[in-house]
C-alpha cells in the first residue's frame, strides 16, 4: 500500500506512542510458503524494514527498535547465519549514508562488537555518522538476548558494589536500568509481533514491563504501513495505568 492511500489523519498526535518495538518474525516461513530459500524471505524483510523505518519518521516516532538478530539464532544452520550476516552487512553499506541524509540515528543494542570485524566497523561507523542527528532513533537490535543482559548488568552492579562506587542500600530500578545497553533510551510503548507467535522470545524482558502488546498473523515480509497504522489505533483506544486504578469520574 501506497503512502497516499494510508489515512494517518486518525492518529492522534497526542496519543502517539514515544517508542516501538517490532520482533521482525516469519521471514523464514514467508519464504517456505512461497517455495524460496530462507534467506529470500530475510532479504523480503529487510525491504519491509525500510520502509517502516521510513514511515516511523514521517510520522514523527521517537524510537523504532527491531530484533534483528538474537544471541539464539547462532544455533540455526550455519549457512542461514552467514547469510543474514551478509544481509546486515549490505545493509548497513547501503543505508547508513540515506538514514544520515533523513536525519535518523543509528542505535545498536546487543554485544554488537562480538560480531564479525567487518559488520562491527561498518555498525561503528554508522553510530559515529548519525550520532548527532535529532530525528528518529533507529535501535538495531542484535546478538541480543535480554537474560544474558539482566545478568551482564548484575555483573557490572555486584562490581560497582565490590568496588565501594555504589551503596547496596542505594540500589533501585533506575539505578539498576543504568547498567543495561538501553540505558539511554525510553521503554517501549509499544511491542509488535508479526507472524502468529504469541511470545516474546527473550526480546527486552525488564524494558516492556507496562509495555502494550500487538500481536499479527501476518509474516514479517507481508508487514505494511498499513498494518503499522492499525497497531498505533489499537494502542491509542487502550488506557495504560502502570499499575495503578482507572481515574474515577466525579
Amino acid at each position: 500500500m501506497k503512502a497516499a492511500e494510508i489515512n494517518i489523519d486518525k492518529l492522534d498526535k497526542s496519543k502517539m506512542p514515544k517508542h516501538i518495538a517490532i520482533i521482525m518474525d516469519g521471514n523464514g516461513r514467508w519464504a517456505k510458503k512461497k517455495g524460496l530459500p530462507r534467506i529470500a524471505g530475510h532479504w523480503a524483510g529487510a525491504e519491509v524494514l525500510r520502509d517502516i523505518v521510513k514511515f516511523c519518521a514521517e510520522i514523527e516516532i521517537k524510537v523504532l527498535s527491531v530484533f534483528a538478530f538474537s544471541s539464539e539464532n547462532w544455533k540455526r544452520p550455519y549457512e542461514e547465519v552467514n547469510s543474514i550476516l551478509n544481509l546486515l552487512l549490505y545493509y548497513l553499506k547501503k543505508e547508513v549514508n540515506n538514514l544520515h541524509k533523513n536525519n535518523i540515528i543509528i542505535n545498536v543494542t546487543g554485544e554488537w562488537q562480538k560480531l564479525p570485524g567487518n559488520i562491527a566497523d561498518e555498525i561503528n561507523r554508522g553510530i559515529e555518522l548519525t550520532k548527532n542527528n535529532t530525528g528518529l532513533i533507529l535501535n538495531i537490535v542484535l546478538n541480543y538476548g535480554s537474560r544474558k543482559e539482566i545478568v551482564k548488568a548484575c555483573r557490572y552492579l555486584c562490581n560497582e558494589v565490590k568496588n565501594g562506587k555504589i551503596n547496596i542500600e542505594e540500589i533501585d530500578e533506575k539505578i539498576f536500568e543504568q547498567f543495561l545497553f538501553t540505558r539511554n533510551l525510553p521503554d517501549p510503548d509499544l511491542l509488535i509481533r508479526p507472524s502468529g507467535e504469541l511470545r516474546i522470545s527473550n526480546f527486552l524482558l525488564w524494558q516492556i514491563a507496562y509495555t502494550e502488546l500487538w500481536f499479527t498473523d501476518k509474516y514479517w515480509p507481508d508487514f505494511k504501513r498499513e498494518d503499522l497504522l492499525n497497531a498505533i489505533l489499537d494502542y491509542q483506544k487502550r488506557e495504560r495505568r502502570f499499575g495503578g486504578l482507572k481515574k474515577q469520574s466525579r
